[in-house]
C-alpha cells in the first residue's frame, strides 16, 4: 500500500476497532476510515497536571479534577429515579458522585477505600455540589507520572459508551493510530512559503498536538495550523473555479441595449430606481457584454426591487434575440412574478408564458412549442422549466430566485438546455452577511441592492406575550375597520405534519372564535392543501375578499398584498432571525402603515429573548443576518449548509475572521498565479486536491 494511501484503510483494520465496532462507529460517528478517525477531534481535554482540593469548589466551578479516597457508595431510588451515589472524601471535605445508568457494573468496578482519580462538569442539587456520571480511575503513580497530562476526550454517544467506545476508549484508538503515522503519512498540503511567512507548523504536528498536545501552547499552533488549512482549502476551491470560469466558460454575447430596454425604462418604468438598483444593472450590462458567462449573485432584502432588475436584465436579452427563464421555488412565487412582470410590460411586444405544476396539459404543449419556435421571450415557473421536453431555441438568460431553495443538481438542470452556456443571475431576499456570502458562495460574482425604494414606512414590530392575546386580537379588528388585511402565521415545530396540521387547525378555530363571520372572512394556506385549492384561498385574499390570511409559513415569500398592513406570528419564538425577518417583509408594501407582532409564551429561552430584541429594534435585514451569524454560527445560515462548503470542524467564520481573510488573500494569489497549480510550490496541493476528490461545493454553474 503506497504510504499516503493508509489513512483511506477502512477503520475495522485498525488494531482494537473490527467489525462490530466498526460498524458502530460508522453508524454513530461517520467514521469509516483512518483519516475519518483522525479527523475525529476531541472536544476537550483533561489537564492531568491540575488535581483540586474539594473545599476549591464553588457555585462558579464548571469542570474540576481532584483525587479522594471513596467513603461510601449505594443504589437509591426506584425506576427512574434510581441512581448510585457515592461519597468521595479528601483533605478538605467530601464530594458526591452519581449515576443514572450503568450502576450495575460501575458498582462492581468501585472499591471501598480506594484513591481515585475522579473528572467532570459540577452541577448543584439543593445546593450542594456533585458531579454527574464523571471520568473515574483508579490513582496510580504510573497515572500521575505519565507524559501525557493533557488527556484527549472525544465526542461519542450513548450507544457508544455501551459497547466500551466512550470518550476515553476513543482516544485510545487514536494512539493506536498514530503508532501507524509519521511525517511521510500525513504529507503537507501547504506551500512552505505560506507556512514559513504565517509561523504555522507542520500538518503532521498539528494533527499529533490537537490529539495530544505537550502543553497549551503547542495545542493552540495545532488549531490554528488545521483552522487555516480548512478557510484556505475551502477558499482556494472557490477562486480556482472563479478563475476557471473567468479564462473558460464561453458565454453568449449581448451586443446592445436595444429598443425594449429603452422603451420600457424611459416609458413603463412605474418608478425611478434607486442607485443601488442602477448600480447593480450596470455590473450585469457589462457582465452580459464581454463573451464570458455572467454567473452573479444578487442580494437583495425584502422589497429592495430585484424582480425590476431581473426583468431590465431579461429585456438586455430579449434585444440581441436571446430568450429568458425565470424560476421559482413555488408557484405562489412564480404567480406573483408572472402578474407582476406582465403588468409591467403591458402594450409592449415581449410574449410571456407562465409553466408550473399545475400547468394544463394543452397549455403545455403550447408553451414548449412557442420556446422552440421563438415566439416566447420570457418563460416563469418552477421546476417544471427543468423538466426534460422544456427546450428553448436561443436560450441567453436563466434566473432563479431564492436560489437557495433549489438543490445544486435543479440549478444546473436549468443552465444545461443550451450550449453555449446561458447568463447566470441567482437572486435571494435571505440577507446574508458578506463574510458568509463570499465564502459560501466566492466562485459568483456579488451584487447587493443595499437600499430600499423612498416611500416605503418602516414597519412597526413589537414582541407581545401569550398574555396580551386579547388587546392583540382587538388592535386587529381596528385594522379591519380601516379596511386592512392581516396575516396569522403559525411554526412548523413537530417531526409530524400531522401534528402540524392539527396545530394549525387549532389555531385556526380560535382566530375563527375571535373573528366570526359574516363579519370576517378567513383565508387559510398550508402544505398539505391541494394547489389549486391553497391558491383559490390565495387569490381571495389577494382581491380582498377575505381580510386575514392564516397559514403556515408557505407564505414566506411571494405574496405581495399592499394591503395587508399587519404580521402576526406566533410561537415567534420557534423562528429563526431570518424566517422571522422574511415573514416581516409581507407586509409594507403600500403606503400606510404596517405592524408586525410577535407573539410568544411567557416561558422562552435567553436566545429566543435575543432574537424578539433583535426583530423590535431594527428592519435592516443585513444587520440582522450578522446578528443571526453570531448566534447561531454559520452553519445553517440562508440555506448554505447545503453547499458542504462552510461544514468545518474547527473554524468559525465569525470568530476567525482574520484568519479568514488571510487565507482568502493568499488563496486569491495562487489562483491568479498558477491556476493550473503546476509550479513545484504547489505541486502538493495539487495531489492532495485530487485526493480528496469531487466535492460538492455550492457550484453554480
Amino acid at each position: 500500500m503506497p504510504v499516503a494511501d493508509i489513512l483511506f484503510s477502512p477503520i475495522e483494520y485498525l488494531k482494537g476497532v473490527g467489525p462490530q465496532r466498526s460498524e458502530m462507529l460508522q453508524k454513530e460517528l461517520g467514521i469509516f476510515t483512518f483519516n475519518d478517525l483522525l479527523n475525529h477531534f476531541p472536544f476537550r481535554h483533561i489537564d492531568r497536571t491540575k488535581v483540586n482540593s474539594i473545599s476549591q469548589l464553588n457555585f462558579d466551578t464548571d469542570y474540576f479534577q481532584f483525587a479522594g479516597t471513596i467513603i461510601s457508595f449505594k443504589i437509591i431510588g426506584e425506576k427512574k429515579a434510581k441512581r448510585l451515589v457515592a461519597q468521595v472524601k479528601d483533605k478538605t471535605g467530601t464530594l458526591e458522585l452519581v449515576w443514572f445508568q450503568g450502576l450495575t457494573w460501575i458498582q462492581k468496578m468501585l472499591q471501598l477505600n480506594e484513591n481515585y482519580l475522579v473528572y467532570g462538569k459540577v452541577s448543584f442539587f439543593q445546593s450542594h455540589p456533585q458531579i454527574v456520571h464523571p471520568e473515574i480511575e483508579v490513582l496510580t503513580k504510573e497515572l500521575m507520572e505519565g507524559k501525557n497530562f493533557l488527556e484527549p476526550i472525544y465526542p461519542t454517544t450513548e450507544k457508544l459508551k455501551s459497547r466500551a467506545l466512550g470518550g476515553r476508549q476513543i482516544g485510545k484508538l487514536t494512539q493506536q493510530l498514530f503508532k501507524l503515522l509519521d511525517e511521510k503519512k500525513i504529507f503537507e498540503n501547504i506551500p512552505v512559503s505560506i507556512l514559513s511567512d504565517l509561523n504555522l507548523i507542520s500538518r503532521y504536528n498539528a494533527f499529533l498536538q490537537i490529539h495530544f498536545p505537550e502543553n497549551k501552547v503547542q495545542y493552540e499552533a495545532a488549531v490554528k495550523r488545521l483552522k487555516f488549512e480548512e478557510l484556505f482549502l475551502s477558499q482556494l476551491r472557490v477562486q480556482l473555479l472563479k478563475s476557471e470560469r473567468h479564462h473558460f466558460s464561453k458565454g453568449v454575447v449581448f451586443a446592445k441595449v436595444g429598443d425594449l430596454f429603452n422603451s420600457f425604462y424611459k416609458n413603463q418604468l412605474p418608478f425611478t430606481l434607486t442607485d443601488a438598483q442602477k448600480r447593480v444593472v450596470k455590473e450585469l450590462r457589462l457582465d452580459t457584454a464581454t463573451g464570458t458567462q455572467m454567473n452573479r449573485l444578487l442580494q437583495g432584502d425584502v422589497g429592495s426591487g430585484k424582480t425590476i432588475v431581473a426583468l431590465l436584465a431579461m429585456l438586455i436579452a430579449a434585444d440581441n434575440g436571446y430568450q429568458s427563464c425565470l424560476m421559482a421555488p413555488t408557484e405562489v412565487l412564480a404567480q406573483q412574478h408572472f402578474h407582476n412582470i406582465s403588468k409591467l410590460l403591458k402594450g409592449m411586444n415581449v410574449p410571456i408564458a407562465i409553466l408550473t405544476g399545475s400547468t394544463k396539459t394543452a397549455a403545455r404543449k403550447t408553451i414548449i412549442e412557442e420556446l422552440k419556435n421563438r415566439v416566447l421571450n420570457i418563460l416563469i415557473g418552477t421546476h417544471a422549466v427543468i423538466e426534460k421536453e422544456v427546450q428553448f431555441a436561443k436560450f441567453g438568460l436563466a434566473i432563479v430566485d431564492e436560489q437557495h431553495k433549489f438543490g445544486v443538481a435543479q440549478r444546473a438542470k436549468l443552465w444545461e438546455k443550451s450550449n453555449p452556456l446561458p447568463h447566470v443571475l441567482v437572486m435571494t431576499a435571505t440577507p446574508i452577511p458578506r463574510t458568509l456570502a463570499m465564502t459560501a458562495y466566492g466562485e459568483l460574482d456579488y451584487s447587493v441592492i443595499d437600499e430600499l425604494p423612498p416611500g416605503r414606512q418602516l414597519i412597526t414590530t413589537v414582541h407581545r406575550l401569550e398574555t396580551l392575546r386579547p388587546k392583540v386580537m382587538h388592535f386587529l379588528k381596528s385594522e379591519i375597520e380601516k379596511g386592512r388585511q392581516v396575516y396569522i402565521v403559525f411554526p412548523l415545530i413537530e417531526e409530524s405534519s400531522k401534528l402540524d396540521y392539527e396545530n394549525l387547525m387549532r389555531g385556526f378555530e380560535n382566530i375563527k372564535a375571535w373573528f366570526p363571520e359574516p363579519n370576517y372572512w378567513i383565508s387559510m394556506v398550508h402544505g398539505q392543501q391541494k394547489p389549486i385549492q391553497k391558491q383559490t384561498n390565495m387569490d381571495r385574499f389577494i382581491k380582498g375578499e377575505t381580510q386575514i390570511m392564516v397559514s403556515t409559513t408557505v407564505i414566506e415569500v411571494g405574496v405581495d398584498v399592499p394591503n395587508a398592513s399587519v404580521m402576526i406570528i406566533e410561537s415567534a419564538e420557534k423562528f429563526g432571525l431570518s424566517q422571522l425577518h422574511q415573514l416581516r417583509g409581507r407586509v409594507g408594501r403600500g403606503s400606510e402603515q404596517s405592524y408586525c407582532i410577535l407573539l410568544t409564551g411567557t416561558q422562552i429561552s435567553t436566545d429566543a429573548k435575543e432574537r424578539m430584541k433583535i426583530m423590535t429594534s431594527t428592519n435592516d435585514g443585513f444587520l440582522i443576518a450578522e446578528k443571526d451569524l453570531e448566534i447561531r454560527g454559520p452553519g445553517d445560515i440562508g440555506g448554505t449548509r447545503q453547499s458542504g462548503i462552510l461544514n468545518f470542524k474547527l473554524a468559525n467564520i465569525v470568530e476567525d475572521k482574520a484568519l479568514l481573510d488571510l487565507a482568502k488573500d493568499f488563496a486569491f494569489k495562487i489562483a491568479e498565479n498558477d491556476p493550473e497549480l503546476i509550479t513545484e510550490e504547489n505541486l502538493l496541493l495539487k495531489q492532495f486536491l485530487q485526493k480528496q476528490g469531487k466535492t460538492e461545493w455550492s457550484k453554480i454553474s
